[in-house]
């Protein structure tokens, strides 16, 4: 999730650039780059690190042009450097880029072979190269960067200059936010609001295969090489309105952010047509995963949680005994380890220290390490044989949300992968598995848009003192989960347990002041479910049940009832995870905490 900025109009652009970039600065922060005119040559200036770096750079630089592109990265492929950072430059052409290429591997491949000479290691660079070989073969600017256009498979929102159209600017959108504004005698480009209100509220919002070509006059807006009108919109946000997107705090628009994260997450990686998944950099050959005795999972807090649902898909998919342990007890006890082991450790910022400590631990032993991690060139994806991001992009809210999501589909791609080289998918259980998969995205969609009945179950309950979670399966992880999200937001005590040990002590807790959320999807152990709802009525408890929308039976003995759609149960843990955080959210806001930044927590805990 990377922040694009575009200029061209008689403004002091290098002031208008870096000032985008700084309202942007928050989808992206291990690099920054310009590139802009100056005497009729483009100049590109880049700097590893945070945006400050790039502003040091140009202090008190002068650039007699009009025309400029500019980047904050939240890196995907290739670490973050100064060579990894955007804008790109092949020849006359400059891109900037955010989004994920599918095919760049095969179009850098046929490139290379015509002569192309590659800077970086990331997937945006192949776009410059390939606009400009069309161009070298006699097209124009903009002919060439509709044939590019036609090349590429997967997501993009671009930001396109060249040295010979120095009074144009190119825009191009495809499953990738992009905001083209209208100022008089000027005009603009940027991912997101924020980095346009200082200059207009007039504002074009690029649907999926809209290319628009901008000059100080005027914009033109074509898909498919027709010529389309989109509709002029005022934004009346404020700034602070405008950089959580409209949404009250950050943590609500990164719930909302998941079905798009989760879509960038299986995107390139999963063949839905054969159901092969394939990693640029897994640790173990097919020969190494098929003598694989066991795996351990480690990992903290909300990305202990996805080790466990992890553990369950692995399992049941591949076959292969998973053990999951919290990082900061694995360090400190004698594991013991076969000769054919697989680590798994799980961080979203990649620095947590415990989980840092086991992972050199198991180091030690001669295990192979692999990470799932949000953040590249990050300490444990550096310590690591193999890594797997997981494309959430930055996440500002404490309480991990879309890191959460993104995790479980990274194991979800893991397990597919590992059964794929040990059975074959000889099953056809499997492409049924392929089939629900691509269709997540889509269920975490519809939920998102009912939030209301969801909030109004919030405020219900917002004055209660403890809170009971139940899950059953591979939902008890998810239990887990919701409770823990309940306590970080609004300070209340909860617990989660599997419904079936709630006989084993929890049931002492139940009366009519102890809400128990209950997760109960029909047809997976829903006979076992149906018992201890049965329990939790005897003793009046109020019973709050997150069902399959085709639950009818449920309404009759539930307090409240939260729909989803039907899923199978692999991708249960994903459907049933967003009514959770958004429970959780609305009673922290309606308690009136600190919902971004709960009291005594950190985003990265990179300490003991």
């Amino acid at each position: 999730m990377c922040g694009i900025i575009g200029y061209i109009g008689e403004r002091n652009i290098i002031d208008v650039l870096l000032n985008g970039l700084t309202h942007l600065e928050y989808r992206g922060y291990d690099s920054a780059g310009v590139a802009l005119f100056d005497n009729d040559k483009v100049v590109v200036i880049r700097s590893e690190g945070k945006l400050t770096n790039l502003i040091d750079k140009v202090k008190g630089k002068r650039f007699t042009g009009s025309v400029g592109i500019g980047h904050t990265r939240w890196a995907t492929h290739g670490k973050p450097s100064n060579n990894n950072a955007h804008p790109h430059k092949a020849g006359d052409v400059v891109v900037v880029h955010n989004g994920i290429i599918e095919n760049y591997l095969s179009l850098k491949k046929e490139l290379i072979k015509k002569g192309h000479k590659f800077d970086s290691d990331t997937d945006t660079e192949i776009i410059a190269h390939l606009i400009e070989d069309y161009m070298l073969q006699g097209m124009d600017f903009l002919k060439g960067v509709k044939k590019a256009l036609n090349r590429i498979d997967g997501s993009y929102a671009l930001g396109i200059i060249c040295e010979r159209e120095p009074e144009m600017l190119i825009a191009a959108r495809n499953e990738s936010p992009l905001i083209v504004g209208v100022g008089k005698n000027e005009g603009f480009i940027a991912s997101d609001i924020p980095a346009l209100l200082p200059y207009t509220r007039d504002m074009i919002f690029l649907e999926d295969g809209d290319l628009a070509v901008i000059t100080k006059e005027r914009v033109e807006i074509s898909n498919q090489d027709k010529d389309i009108k989109r509709k002029l919109v005022n934004i009346s946000w404020n700034q602070l309105m405008a950089e959580k997107g409209g949404f009250k705090h950050f943590m609500l628009k990164e719930i909302f952010e998941q079905p798009r994260a989760v879509t960038d997450t299986i995107r390139g990686r999963l063949n839905k047509e054969n159901g092969k998944v394939t990693f640029e950099d897994f640790p173990l050959s097919r020969g190494e995963i098929k003598k694989l005795s066991n795996i351990y999972i480690i990992a903290c807090g909300t990305s202990y949680h996805a080790a466990l649902v992890g553990k369950f898909i692995i399992e049941s998919l591949a076959r292969i005994p998973v053990m999951v342990d919290i990082a900061s007890e694995f360090r400190y006890r004698d594991p013991i380890f076969s000769k054919n082991s697989l680590m798994i450790g799980i961080s979203q910022s990649g620095e947590t220290a415990d989980t840092l400590g086991a992972i050199r631990e198991t180091k030690k032993r001669g295990i192979k390490l692999l990470s799932i991690t949000n953040v590249v060139n990050s300490s444990i994806a550096r310590e690591s044989d193999g890594v797997i991001y997981t494309y959430a992009g930055p996440e500002i809210s404490v309480a991990s949300t879309k890191a959460f999501s993104t995790q479980i589909t990274v194991l979800l791609l893991i397990a597919l992968f590992l059964a794929y080289h040990r059975t074959g998918f000889s099953d056809s259980f499997y492409m049924d598995i392929i089939k629900e998969f691509v269709k997540a995205p889509h269920f975490m969609e519809t939920i998102l848009k009912d939030v209301a009945s969801i909030e109004k179950i919030a405020r219900k309950y917002v004055n209660k003192k403890d809170f009971l979670y139940l899950g059953r399966g591979i939902l008890f992880p998810i239990a887990l989960e919701g409770a823990l999200k309940l306590k970080e937001l609004s300070y209340v005590h909860a617990e989660g347990y599997p419904a079936g040990e709630m006989k084993h002590g929890p049931i002492a807790l139940i009366d009519e002041e102890m809400p128990v959320v209950i997760l109960a999807p029909k047809g997976y152990l829903y006979e076992k479910i149906w018992s201890n709802i049965k329990e939790i009525q005897t003793r009046d408890g109020k019973l709050i049940a997150v069902a399959f929308e085709d639950d009818h039976n449920i309404d009759e003995v539930a307090d409240d009832v939260i729909k989803v759609p039907k899923t199978i149960w692999p991708l249960m843990p994903l459907v049933f995870t967003l009514p959770l955080q958004l429970l959780a959210y609305y009673i922290a806001d309606f308690k009136g905490t600190d919902v971004d930044q709960p009291r005594n927590l950190a985003k990265s805990v990179t300490v003991e």
